[in-house]
């Protein structure tokens, strides 16, 4: 699946892990399609797992936040994965088309 909606832009900490920020702003009207998109990435990740899923700082080897927020009709979703760089760069590559 190409994902039409999330954006990710990638940032390394230097030691082996990854955050991968994705992000889309849309109307009402195609809120639900973003939602699946995340939902989507979200069964990805639980699927290949690389390990507890939880706050790094608290033992866990990979998180997820997501956040949403309305302004003026605008829905702005946020979607925050933070794990192995491999595994993250992975998943990003999954939801990339081919060139």
């Amino acid at each position: 699946m190409t994902l039409q909606y999330l954006i990710f832009d990638a940032s390394d900490d230097g030691e082996g892990t990854g955050t991968w920020d994705a992000m889309a702003s849309v109307r009402a009207a195609e809120l639900p399609a973003v939602m699946a998109e995340v939902r989507t990435v979200l069964d990805w990740a639980e699927r290949h797992s690389p390990g507890l899923r939880g706050p790094l700082d608290e033992g866990g080897t990979w998180d997820a936040d997501q956040q949403a927020q309305t302004d003026g009709g605008w829905t702005t979703v946020t979607l925050t994965i933070t794990g192995p760089w491999e595994w993250g760069e992975a998943l990003v590559a999954h939801f990339t088309p081919a060139d």
